[in-house]
């Protein structure tokens, strides 16, 4: 039941002031109502108004300055011709005609007006002869397709592409070769296997691998449009905006760093989002600025197995330096040798690397790199990661992609920068795989099995 309360007047503290406030209060609220549902009813109207006046990448001033150029305020760029910019070129040549001074028309004759008669008549004739037919350009459907991909047009995005333009945009076989050498750091770990944090370790590796490869995308669209090798990328082709771009890095690195740093444990999280840091803000600038970008590049590659390690174990021990020195090591005659063959390309985007502004040292750091390799090999037992076994099945191919990396220090041609580049394609995998093969067992594995 409700009971009514009699409040003393004497105890209580006089109400005037508050009864006063409150009704200025209640005034300004009831004032401000018409406004917020003016303001929602306004929110609903843009959201039901064309999809091409919605807020896109333009709406975002850093976003827009990596696309548009500015000059004294005034936008430099600009896609579609407008027609009002032609009326106005043509308003400006009559006001200069009307400077010029006007020559009177010349009356003809009347011998010339006959003669000029009988030409038309003539020619009137001939072009109604019925036996001639008129000469007409007739457009094929193949000259009118071409002239049609060369004009600029809106692409409309399907459902059923995004992921496909989500594979292309995240590099998917550089993601899941990310992952692979994760997942060999984390089986290499001398700790028992735990299938959860190995899922979570690959899963939050690969999504942080696709936020930073499609950041750089994103970055370098003005340069990669004039690369032969990545013209035909999501951004470039304009297959989807730059915002979207970057919801679906933010997408992928947020949650991935997240899930790194609590599924597993705060190092790795710190490795995963210290890995978007290099990659987006180091190596992607100094890609134009210096040849040290390969090195970066190389810190960044090398990282993932250390993840895995650290993932397994939850500190840095000198093996997890070790597998990251291997995958440090090898991508410089991965790299050095791909890039050999694409210096037009790289040269042309306008980026700095070795094969084109240091042909020598592009081609000796290549052989410097693949011999420490077997060095790498032989100090892995010796730091009670592998067996001994493990430098000697390891030496033949070993041997091989260094006398492949010789072979190109030798003769820097295309040919041997070939062989390299596929050599490693396969090297690296078969290296990872015979560690594994030849991993010394742990103590307590040992003890239960004697």
């Amino acid at each position: 039941m409700w009971r009514k309360v009699k409040i003393n007047s004497l105890t209580s503290p006089p109400t005037h002031s508050t009864g006063l406030f409150g009704v200025s209060v209640k005034q300004k609220l009831v004032g401000c109502a018409p406004q917020c549902k003016q303001t929602a009813r306004s929110l609903v109207l843009l959201h039901r108004r064309h999809p091409s006046h919605w807020m896109t990448y333009q709406h975002l001033n850093f976003l827009k300055r990596q696309y548009v150029s500015k000059n004294l305020g005034e936008l430099q760029q600009r896609a579609v011709p407008k027609q009002a910019a032609a009326i106005a070129d043509m308003d400006e040549n009559d006001g200069d005609e009307r400077q010029v001074q006007r020559i009177p028309t010349i009356k003809p004759t009347a011998e010339k007006l006959s003669s000029t008669t009988e030409v038309a008549r003539e020619t009137s004739r001939t072009v109604t002869m019925p036996d001639e037919t008129p000469h007409m350009m007739v457009e094929t459907d193949e000259v009118r397709e071409a002239r049609l991909d060369r004009q600029w047009k809106q692409l409309k995005v399907e459902t059923a592409d995004l992921p496909d333009i989500y594979a292309r945009l995240a590099k998917f076989k550089l993601t899941s070769l990310v992952v692979t050498t994760a997942a060999a750091g984390y089986a290499m770990a001398p700790v028992p296997f735990d299938p959860a944090i190995f899922l979570a370790t690959c899963l939050g590796t690969g999504l942080a691998s696709c936020a930073a490869n499609s950041i750089n995308q994103y970055f370098e669209v003005p340069f990669d449009s004039n690369m032969n090798r990545t013209k035909n990328r999501p951004l470039v082709r304009g297959q989807i905006s730059p915002l979207h771009a970057v919801a679906f890095a933010l997408a992928c690195g947020v949650p991935g760093v997240a899930l790194l740093a609590c599924a597993v444990n705060p190092l790795t999280g710190f490795l995963g989002g210290l890995n978007i840091f290099l990659y987006t803000c180091c190596y992607t600038p100094l890609k134009r600025l210096t040849i040290a970008n390969t090195w970066a590049g190389a810190v960044v590659g090398a990282i993932p197995p250390v993840m895995g390690w650290t993932a397994a174990t939850g500190s840095l021990d000198p093996g997890a330096l070790l597998l990251g020195g291997f995958l440090y090591c090898w991508q410089f005659p991965h790299f050095n040798a791909l890039s050999w063959n694409l210096r037009e390309d790289y040269s042309r985007g306008g980026y700095r690397m070795m094969s084109v502004t240091h042909p020598a040292m592009c081609r000796r750091v290549a052989l410097r790199h693949s011999a420490a390799l077997g060095g790498l090999a032989a100090a892995a037992p010796a730091l009670g990661m592998t067996t001994w076994t493990f430098p000697l099945v390891s030496l033949p191919i070993n041997a091989y992609i260094t006398l492949l990396a010789f072979q190109f220090y030798w003769k820097g041609d295309r040919a041997s920068a070939r062989k390299l580049f596929f050599c490693s394609l396969w090297h690296l995998p078969m290296l990872l795989l015979l560690a594994l093969t030849c991993k010394k067992p742990r103590d307590d594995d040992a003890a239960s099995a004697s």
